[in-house]
């Protein structure tokens, strides 16, 4: 496929996190833009406002007519589209050159120098942590990023110099298989998709494949144990590197300590030792996947200074232990979180964080085949709140599965104060409810479009 060829674009689900970044980045190269999505979103009405036009029916009768041309339109769409999308298989029907996303990120980074993020978890927040340094470097980089990093208030990074791409490896559909990176982060690797791997293990396979394609003369940062035999699965020339939070390991931290609400610490690396760091994002988990980040823009040659002073004015991701309220009496956060191990770190840092009060989690699961799977799991995440609203399934690209439902999972939830609600009733039990002293809400669907409402019912009944 030939870029320059392309003079229109069309995205089908262009309001995804990652299509809305590629979206940007032909917007930028002054290429005709346009898309489909089911639903108006905060990230939508921006790429309208950026002159991105999107509509939002399933009909081939909204395609604007620039792009009914075939031979100067590339169509890019997202797995998650369902397969009797009607624009979709009428582009197909009509023999238009049609992409999945991943492989329109790998054609695009092909010539570039890739740092390939990949990982169950954690992905997102060290990619754009690995983002944010390198833009506070002399080396400088562009990010597709999958969130809004909120230093920059966007998830497209671009720079008019440097050759450094910065890329989180979705591993979803296997789309991380499309990059050959300089160098590759796994942050972890636990079970999940596997509607999609069938197996735990053809799942571990997929991200030895993706570390396979690292680029001779690269590297390599691997979580501690987290499964990767990485002297087997890396391939010659290329140099392989641990890090964990406590050590062992070529990169960790110590003299972990709480100030303010920042975590302080030091970074072991295999040549010095970098101290006193402040991290201006919180969370436990965060500080791990900032040693990550540290030890891949060290290894490309990023000073002391620079990362400590970057990680210093570090503000997040969105939807990434994002603060919504932060008062003495009243915390309220909303997180991202949908996987048990990501609930596990959030409630853990939340807890660590704000010692002796009481934390109330509101989760709506995120797909009915993830929830089958990891029901055991789920539950013992969310048995470490004290307070606990489960909302029903969002079902995103799936179908119902008879029998999996969220009182599955509520059924195996320890803790007493235990409630089911429906989505349509939220906002009228977080009205009712006792002023909670620290509230999280979590989860990959559409729960954040009740952030802003729940935040207001807080405020007033804080009054």
């Amino acid at each position: 496929m030939d870029l320059e060829q392309i003079h229109n674009v069309y995205f089908v689900g262009i309001g995804g996190i990652g299509m809305s970044a590629l979206a940007r980045y032909f917007h930028s190269l002054n290429k005709n833009v346009a898309g489909y999505d089911r639903t108006e979103t905060a990230l939508t009405k921006e790429l309208v406002s950026e002159g991105i036009a999107i509509h939002y029916t399933d009909d081939i009768q909204d395609i604007p007519e620039a792009f009914r041309n075939k031979g100067t339109t590339l169509v890019v769409f997202t797995p998650a589209i369902p397969a009797d999308h009607s624009e979709l298989n009428g582009f197909r029907a009509e023999g238009f050159e049609i992409k999945k996303r991943a492989e329109v990120l790998g054609i695009i980074s092909h010539s570039k120098d890739v740092l390939g993020i990949a990982g169950t978890h954690g992905k997102t927040t060290t990619s754009t942590m690995v983002a944010h340094l390198l833009k506070n470097s002399h080396l400088d980089c562009n990010a597709f990023l999958g969130g809004i990093a909120l230093n920059y208030s966007n998830n497209l990074l671009l720079s008019e110099h440097s050759n450094y791409v910065v890329v989180e490896a979705d591993e979803y559909d296997r789309s991380f298989l499309q990059l050959s990176p300089k160098a590759a982060i796994v942050t972890s690797m636990d079970a999940d998709h596997l509607d999609i791997y069938g197996t735990y293990d053809e799942y571990r396979k997929a991200f030895e494949q993706f570390l396979a394609q690292i680029k001779p003369g690269g590297f390599a940062v691997i979580k501690k144990d987290i499964g990767i035999d990485e002297s087997i699965h890396i391939p010659g020339g290329v140099k392989a590197y641990t890090y964990s939070l406590h050590g062992p390991a070529d990169f960790y931290a110590q003299n972990i300590t709480i100030k303010n609400g920042y975590y302080h610490y030091d970074v072991v690396t295999p040549q010095v030792t970098i101290k006193d760091i402040r991290l201006g994002f919180p969370g436990l988990l965060n500080v791990e996947n900032s040693i990550a980040a540290i030890a891949m823009a060290w290894l490309l040659n990023v000073s002391k200074t620079s990362i400590c002073k970057a990680l210093g004015n570090f503000h997040g991701v969105k939807r990434r232990f994002e603060y919504h309220i932060k008062s003495e009496n009243l915390v309220f956060i909303d997180d991202y979180g949908h996987h048990p191990e990501e609930l596990r770190y959030t409630i853990e840092s939340v807890k660590a964080m704000f010692p002796g009060k009481k934390v109330t989690g509101i989760f709506q699961p995120h797909l009915y085949s993830r929830t089958k799977d990891l029901a055991d799991e789920f539950a013992q995440s969310l048995s470490l709140l004290d307070e606990l609203i489960l909302l029903d399934i969002y079902p995103a690209r799936e179908k119902p599965i008879p029998g999996v439902n969220s009182e599955m999972v509520l059924n195996k939830v320890t803790i007493a104060n235990k409630h089911l609600c429906l989505k349509k009733d939220l906002t009228a039990f977080v009205e009712n409810m006792k002023t909670p002293e620290v509230l999280i809400t979590m989860g990959a669907g559409d729960i954040d479009t009740f952030v802003e409402p729940i935040k207001q019912i807080l405020l007033r009944k804080a009054e």
